[in-house]
Formats: structure tokens, C-alpha cells, sequence
């Protein structure tokens, strides 16, 4: 009955640490994504305020290059004036000193088709210097527009690029996330079966112990008895045994004493003859 309470408490407080693991696990798993969401939010607001920033920046640029376009129109414009306002000066000067020198001279006719011809001349040379001025002008100004286009061009590009880089990122990391928490529950599961399928054969070995040591208890106390019978039985065999055993080896004893005794025997005869044998060849061989 102890034991049986033992286990019971056993399982129960493995229960409860079980639940209080799992508890603890969602609970972390509710701050891992908190803590994702608001990573995910300052990414969020870090791009777009970069974003705001660029788009700031290119703002002031395109404001500050329209301007100086402007400025330098307006000055090419002045300059442009001021030279009109000299030519023109310069002309009504000369022709009041024509006009002077008319009414002074005989030579009027020649004069005016000097003038008119020199007045011409000039107009023509002031016209295509400011056709070539307008000219440039406009060739400049369509670069810049060009340039312009293929700037904005090449930075929407860029924009492009990199939002796509971003979303791809951000899906590639959802994607990830969704995986490892699918894993996750799967492990968990299989880890709450496990547990289940080892608590199961647990007790399933507990009873199946518990049985078996039931039935060997009382197998071993019916054979108490006779295994006190056997036990008295085999030390008189044991004994008996022992008792031949030794009465043997002295047996045995004795006969290996008396062959070493003759072995010694048969060794030194052998010597002997052996040592006469060379006397008498040496004998021998003094005779011969």
C-alpha cells in the first residue's frame, strides 16, 4: 500500500510538473512573439523613416536645383538685357551722331544706305548670336531634363530593388518562423505522446512487477522448507565429497613420490652408464 502511494504521488507530482512546463512554455512562446511583433514594428518604422528621409532629401535636391535653374536663367536673361539695353544705347547714339552728321553733310543718300546695310549687319550678327545663345540654352536644358528623367529614373530602381529585397526578407523570415513554430508544436506533441506511451508502460511494468514479485514471494516461501532440506542434504554430499577428494590426493600423492623416487633412479643409472661408456672409449682410443 506504501509503494502503490508512493507511485501515486509519483505520477501526480509528474502531472503537475508537466502542466506547470507547459504553462511556462506558452507563456514563453507569448513573449517570443510580443517580442518578434515589436521587432518587427521598429523594422517597420526604421524603413519608413529612411524612406521619409530619402524622400526629404530628394525634395530638397530637386528644389534647390530648380532654383538654381531659375537663378541662372534669370541671370542669363539680365545678361541677355543688359547687352540689348548697351546695343541699343550704342545705336541711338550713333543715330543721333548719323542723324547730326545727315544734316551736316551732302552725302545723305550714301549715309542712310551705309546705315541701313551697317544696321542690318548688325541686327543679323545680334540675331544669331542670341539664336546661338537660345540654342545652347535649350540644348542645355534638355540635357538637364534628360539627366533629370534618368536620375529619378535609376533612384525608383533602387526603391524598387530594395523593397523587394525587404519583402522577400521578411517573407523568407515569416516563412521560417511559421516553420519552427509548426516544429515546435509537433516536437511537443510527440514529446506529450512519449510521455504518455512511457508513463503507460511504466505502470504497465510497476503491476507487471509487482505480480511477479508477488508470485516469487510466494513461490519462495513454499520452497523455504525444502530448500533447507536440500541444503542439509547437499552439505553431507559436500562433505562426503571432500572426504574422497582428499583420500584421493593422498593416493595421488604417494604415487607421484614414488615415481619421482624411481625417475631420479632411472636418471642417475643413466648417467652412469653414460659416463662409463666415455671411459671406456677413451680407453680405447689411448690403446689404439
Amino acid at each position: 500500500r506504501c509503494f502503490y502511494d508512493q507511485k501515486i504521488l509519483y505520477k501526480t507530482f509528474g502531472v503537475w510538473k508537466e502542466w506547470w512546463t507547459a504553462c511556462r512554455e506558452r507563456n514563453l512562446s507569448l513573449r517570443a512573439a510580443s517580442h518578434y511583433r515589436h521587432l518587427l514594428y521598429n523594422l517597420v518604422f526604421k524603413a519608413w523613416r529612411a524612406y521619409v528621409c530619402q524622400q526629404q532629401g530628394k525634395r530638397n535636391k530637386y528644389y534647390v536645383a530648380e532654383s538654381h535653374a531659375k537663378k541662372q536663367k534669370l541671370l542669363r536673361s539680365w545678361q541677355c538685357w543688359l547687352v540689348y539695353v548697351n546695343v541699343q544705347r550704342t545705336k541711338h547714339g550713333m543715330q543721333s551722331v548719323a542723324m547730326a552728321f545727315r544734316e551736316r553733310s551732302c552725302l545723305r543718300i550714301s549715309w542712310a544706305v551705309w546705315r541701313r546695310r551697317h544696321y542690318q549687319n548688325c541686327t543679323r550678327h545680334k540675331m544669331n548670336v542670341l539664336a546661338l545663345q537660345h540654342w545652347a540654352q535649350s540644348l542645355q536644358f534638355r540635357a538637364w531634363l534628360q539627366w533629370q528623367e534618368l536620375y529619378l529614373y535609376s533612384q525608383n530602381d533602387k526603391q524598387k530593388e530594395i523593397r523587394a529585397v525587404t519583402h522577400h526578407q521578411h517573407w523568407e523570415l515569416k516563412r521560417c518562423m511559421e516553420a519552427w513554430l509548426g516544429y515546435l508544436n509537433l516536437n511537443r506533441a510527440k514529446k506529450h505522446q512519449n510521455e504518455l506511451a512511457r508513463e503507460h508502460h511504466r505502470s504497465r511494468i510497476v503491476r507487471q512487477c509487482f505480480s511477479d514479485w508477488q508470485l516469487s514471494w510466494e513461490r519462495r516461501r513454499r520452497m523455504h522448507a525444502h530448500q533447507k532440506d536440500i541444503e542439509k542434504l547437499a552439505a553431507r554430499i559436500a562433505l562426503r565429497r571432500v572426504f574422497v577428494h582428499w583420500e584421493h590426493y593422498v593416493v595421488r600423492c604417494v604415487e607421484e613420490t614414488q615415481q619421482c623416487e624411481l625417475a631420479e633412479k632411472h636418471y642417475k643409472r643413466h648417467l652412469l652408464v653414460r659416463a662409463l661408456l666415455q671411459v671406456r672409449w677413451k680407453r680405447l682410443r689411448r690403446e689404439f
